[in-house]
C-alpha cells in the first residue's frame, strides 16, 4: 500500500484556466483537436494533461501540471521556469498535515473536557451551548472573511487566528488554577469558558478558511494532507481519551487531571503549528506555487482592472455557482455525520460487557476509520463528481441502519453491528469529504481558489451545525 506522503504531486490538471471559445486556443496552443473531449466531468485543463505532450517540453509528472498553470497565469510559455522545487523530506506535506491537526484540536480539547465542565456547572447543558456558540460565531466570522478575502491576507489570517487558539486554550487552566480549584457552581467560570470557546470559533474561521484556502492553491497532496490532519487530531484526542481514562480514576481530581492535560497539549500543538507555519514560507516549493498565484492574479488585473465592489461581487457569486454541488455534498456528508456521531454513540448504545467503554471505544474506532478513508484519497482519488455526489447521498441509509440496532433484530442490537456500521460510518466520512475538499477549489482559476476553499469550509461549518441540530430529532 502506498504511504500518504508518496501521494503524486498530481493537482493542477483539473485547474480552471483561461480559455478564449472565439479563438478556441489555450495559452497559445491550439485546442481544436480536444475541444471534443471535454464534457461536465472532464474539464478542458483534464483534457489537455491527457492528451498533449508533458509541460509542452518534455516535463513528466507534477512539473507539467504546474507548467501548464504557470503558461495560463502569464500567457507566455517563455517564462516557465525549467523544475519545480522539490518537496524536501516531504517536508511542505508534513507542515499542512500538522496545520490540519492543529486547528481541530482546541475544539476537540474543549468538547472532550466536557465531563469535567459538567462536573463543574452541574446546572448547564455544556455540550450543547459549546457547540452552539462554536459553530455560531465560525459561521458568521467565516462570512465575514468571504466578503473581505480579496483584502485580506491569509498569511495574517492564519497566525492571528493561532495566537487567538493559544489565548482561548489558556484561559481554562489558568482560571481553574487561580480561581475555580475544582469548586462546583462558580457559573462566572462558565461564561469566561463559554467566551474561550467562543474565541476558538474565530480562531478557527481564521485559521481553518486560511489554511484550506491556502492549500486549494497548490497541488492536490496538500489538500489531501491538511484533510488528513483534521482526521489525526480525532485519533490523538482518542488516545489521549483511553489513556486518561485508564490512568486516572473517574472523580473530580481525575476529570480535573484530564482536562488540564487535554489543553496542555492543544496549547503545544498550537506553538508547533505557529513555527511551522512560518517556516513554511520559506520553503523554496511553497514561494514557487505562491508565485504562480501572484502572477495569475497580475495578469488578471492587467486585463480586467482592479477588483471593484460590484466586480468581486459577481466574481463571488460565479465561485458560488462553481463549487455549489461540492458544497452541497459536504453538508449532507456532515448532516448524516453529527447527527449520529457522537451523541448516538455516546448516549443511545450499551454493553454489558465494555460498559463505559463501549462509547470511548467505539468513538476511537469511527476516528481511526476517518483517518484511513482521509488517507485513501493519497492511493485513489475518485474524480467524478457525479459519482461522489451520489455517494454522499446514498449516506442516508445509515439512518435506517443505526436505528435497527435500536429497535431492529436482536443481533442487530449487539456490540458487531453497531462497532462495523461506526466504522463505515467515519470510512465513508473521511474519504468522501477529502475528495470533494481536493476537488472543489480546482474548478475555478487559480487566482480565485484561495477563496473557493474558504467557501467550502463554510458549506462544511453550515453542514456540522445542520447535523447538531439533526441530531436532538432523529433517534427515539
Amino acid at each position: 500500500m502506498t504511504h500518504p506522503l508518496s501521494f503524486a504531486n498530481q493537482s493542477y490538471h483539473r485547474q480552471q484556466q483561461i480559455y478564449s471559445p472565439e479563438s478556441e486556443s489555450y495559452s497559445g496552443i491550439s485546442l481544436i483537436p480536444y475541444i471534443q473531449k471535454r464534457t461536465p466531468d472532464r474539464p478542458l485543463t483534464q483534457c489537455l494533461s491527457e492528451s498533449l505532450p508533458m509541460g509542452f517540453t518534455g516535463e513528466t509528472g507534477s512539473e507539467s501540471e504546474s507548467t501548464l498553470l504557470l503558461a495560463s497565469a502569464t500567457n507566455t510559455i517563455a517564462v516557465i521556469p525549467n523544475k519545480i522545487p522539490e518537496d524536501t523530506f516531504h517536508f511542505a506535506y508534513i507542515i499542512y498535515f500538522t496545520l490540519g491537526l492543529g486547528y481541530l484540536l482546541p475544539w476537540n480539547a474543549f468538547i472532550t473536557a466536557v465531563d469535567y465542565f459538567s462536573y463543574l456547572y452541574p446546572d448547564a447543558n455544556v455540550d450543547r451551548v459549546f457547540a452552539v456558540v462554536y459553530m455560531l460565531v465560525a459561521l458568521f466570522c467565516l462570512i465575514i472573511i468571504i466578503l473581505y478575502s480579496k483584502k485580506s491576507n491569509s498569511y495574517v489570517r492564519i497566525n492571528l487566528g493561532l495566537g487567538l487558539f493559544v489565548v482561548a486554550l489558556l484561559v481554562v487552566p489558568i482560571m481553574d488554577a487561580v480561581y475555580i480549584k475544582g469548586r462546583v457552581g462558580l457559573y462566572d467560570g462558565f461564561y469566561v469558558t463559554v467566551g474561550a470557546v467562543g474565541l476558538s470559533g474565530i480562531a478557527d474561521a481564521l485559521m481553518q478558511g486560511g489554511i484550506v484556502g491556502a492549500a486549494g492553491e497548490m497541488p492536490e497532496r496538500y489538500m489531501q494532507a491538511v484533510v488528513a490532519g483534521t482526521a489525526a487530531s480525532g485519533v490523538l484526542v482518542s488516545v489521549m481519551r483511553i489513556l486518561t481514562k485508564a490512568m486516572y480514576t473517574q472523580d473530580a481530581s481525575g476529570l480535573r487531571k484530564s482536562a488540564n492535560l487535554y489543553f496542555a497539549v492543544g496549547i503545544v500543538v498550537m506553538v508547533i503549528c505557529s513555527v511551522f507555519y512560518n517556516i513554511a514560507h520559506r520553503l523554496p516549493v511553497m514561494k514557487y506555487y505562491n508565485q504562480l498565484k501572484l502572477q495569475a492574479v497580475t495578469q488578471e488585473e492587467e486585463e480586467n482592472g482592479p477588483r471593484s465592489g460590484s466586480i468581486w461581487g459577481s466574481t463571488l457569486w460565479d465561485i458560488f455557482e462553481r463549487v455549489k454541488w461540492y458544497g452541497f455534498g459536504i453538508v449532507l456528508i456532515y448532516i448524516v455525520t453529527l447527527s449520529i456521531f457522537p451523541g448516538y454513540i455516546t448516549e443511545d448504545v450499551h454493553s454489558q460487557i465494555l460498559k463505559d467503554w463501549y462509547p470511548v471505544l467505539l468513538i476511537t474506532g469511527y476516528n481511526v476509520f476517518d483517518l484511513v478513508g482521509k488517507s485513501l484519497t493519497a492511493i485513489y482519488l475518485l474524480e467524478n463528481t457525479k459519482v461522489a455526489i451520489g455517494s454522499c447521498i446514498a449516506r442516508l441509509l445509515f439512518f435506517p441502519l443505526f436505528l435497527a440496532c435500536l429497535h431492529g433484530p436482536k443481533f442487530f442490537r449487539t456490540e458487531i453491528p453497531v462497532t462495523i456500521l461506526t466504522c463505515l460510518l467515519g470510512l465513508t466520512n473521511g474519504y468522501l469529504t477529502s475528495i470533494l475538499m481536493i476537488l472543489a477549489p480546482k474548478v475555478v482559476q487559480l487566482q480565485h481558489s484561495e477563496t473557493a476553499g474558504i467557501v467550502i469550509v463554510l458549506f462544511l461549518v453550515i453542514g456540522l451545525a445542520s447535523g447538531s441540530v439533526v441530531a436532538w430529532f432523529w433517534v427515539f
